[in-house]
């Protein structure tokens, strides 16, 4: 009895995997060459009845849950003046097909296989921000495993429109977003979520190509539903790139030969404020400034909604210096050309000989008194002015006469008239002499004031610059 029904399981045994092998041969009825193949059994037996078409469940309220995952591999261009982001991500997207399942021990433990794209279900999920189409790979295949994961991971060049912020150029940090949603299927049919942590999709930079002029600080995700009709609900998942411009090829480019031509501006400060020669080397400094900023102006990013600060810091270097240049061309105006000034009024007097240099600790220099135009001897001036007439700083002619009696050739004097003409004109040129040492003495005074003042502007807007680029680096 005992032996009869140990036949008996073992019969039942038999035919149990008789009938798997041939439900297996079925699904796999290939012939020929293929027949022991065991990948071309497994694909035609989950192509077998498979529709592509048709959401993977079982139970139509369930949801399809999609697994998403970036990561930055480089960043190929950010257009400023097209506000246009090019980047190239790996982008990692994993769902379950219900219908794509198979038990590993009816072919030959073969748990994960690879399977044409095309023939296979794949969600309608896209990046929002598109504006282009780039120049991903064909990736053809997807892997599924014998549970019915799908991972469909490729490579993709994104160009996507971003709203690009340039005033802080070329110390800008840059924030642009993907957004991943199912162009079609509400909450109800696809889900979103993350495959992997906030946190490790935050601080991963394995793959990063990080030689270029972009750094790549972190990604941020964040999940949201959202409604457009307050009929539908829709799942996205947005990722924030945040990048920021390595500045070193524009501070050494833009910043420090700025830099050098304002620091000579302030040096020809130093020239003697009578000479011409600072005249010529300030004109010199604004046209080789001017060369400067039309060289540069490719390089600066162009935009119809703003303009970065450090445009706007060139166009006041040139301010600085055009105002430079007309102090300068003031102060030389004022201690030129003493002869036609009239006397100094009292109040510049009191205000710019005796207030200013106590104030602002100026000190009147009498040397430059010896910079008045140097003049020849009393006599011969006498002689050569008598013939004539002869300049007075107050503006008007002094009628010297002509001479009507010549020099005492014997006694080598001058007549009565002639001396008292000669006391005359001696006095009037030591007034002269007088008003252009008073005009001197003003002009170095107003040219060490506005000297300090310009001073104080350059060295004020600079350190405000400064600080501002120099926290935005560190933020």
């Amino acid at each position: 009895m005992r032996a009869s029904s140990a036949w008996t399981a073992l019969i039942l045994l038999f035919i149990q995997g008789a009938t798997r092998a041939c439900t297996v041969k079925k699904s796999g009825s290939s012939t020929g060459r293929f027949a022991n193949a065991t990948l071309v059994r497994l694909s035609e037996f989950l192509s077998a009845g498979y529709k592509k078409g048709v959401r993977p469940v079982k139970d139509w309220r369930t949801s399809t849950i999609v697994a998403i995952d970036l990561m930055v591999y480089s960043i190929l261009n950010v257009d400023e003046k097209n506000q246009v982001l090019t980047t190239y991500v790996w982008y990692r997207q994993s769902w379950t097909d219900e219908f794509l399942v198979w038990n590993p021990e009816d072919f030959d433990e073969v748990k994960q296989v690879s399977l044409p794209t095309a023939n296979v279900w794949v969600p309608d999920i896209l990046i929002n921000e598109f504006v282009d189409v780039g120049k991903s790979p064909d990736i053809p295949y997807v892997y599924v495993t014998h549970d019915g994961l799908v991972r469909n991971y490729k490579p993709i060049q994104v160009v996507t429109a971003c709203t690009l912020n340039i005033y802080n150029f070329p110390f800008d940090v840059q924030k642009c977003s993907l957004t991943f949603q199912s162009w079609l299927h509400t909450i109800d049919d696809i889900n979103i979520t993350l495959m992997r942590s906030p946190e490790e999709l935050r601080e991963d930079k394995s793959v990063f190509m990080n030689q270029g002029e972009w750094e790549l600080l972190h990604i941020l995700s964040n999940y949201k539903i959202f409604s457009v009709d307050n009929d539908d609900y829709y799942a996205e998942m947005k990722f924030h790139v945040v990048i920021r411009r390595r500045p070193l090829f524009y501070t050494v480019n833009l910043l420090l030969p700025s830099m050098f031509l304002m620091v000579m501006d302030i040096v020809g400060f130093y020239l003697p404020p009578d000479s011409g020669e600072r005249v010529s080397f300030k004109i010199t400094l604004l046209l080789g400034y001017s060369v400067f900023l039309i060289i540069v102006s490719d390089t600066l990013p162009a935009t119809a909604i703003g303009t970065p600060l450090i445009g706007v810091y060139f166009v006041v270097c040139m301010a600085l210096l055009v105002i430079s240049l007309t102090e300068t061309v003031l102060i030389v105006r004022l201690v030129h050309k003493q002869d036609l000034q009239p006397p100094v009024p009292p109040w510049l007097k009191y205000l710019i000989l005796e207030r200013a240099p106590v104030l602002f600790c100026i000190h009147r220099k009498s040397r430059l008194c010896s910079n008045l135009t140097p003049q020849p001897p009393d006599l011969e001036l006498y002689k050569e002015s008598s013939y004539g007439t002869a300049q007075c700083p107050l503006h008007h002619t002094c009628e010297l006469g002509r001479r009507r009696s010549h020099l005492d050739r014997e006694g080598g004097g001058f007549s009565g008239g002639e001396v008292t003409a000669i006391r005359h004109f001696l006095e009037k040129r030591d007034r002269c002499r007088e008003v252009a040492k008073e005009w001197l003495q003003v002009g170095y005074v107003l040219d060490v004031l506005l000297f300090r003042v310009y001073l104080v502007a350059v060295v004020a807007y600079s350190i405000t610059l400064g600080t501002l680029w120099s926290v935005w680096q560190v933020a």
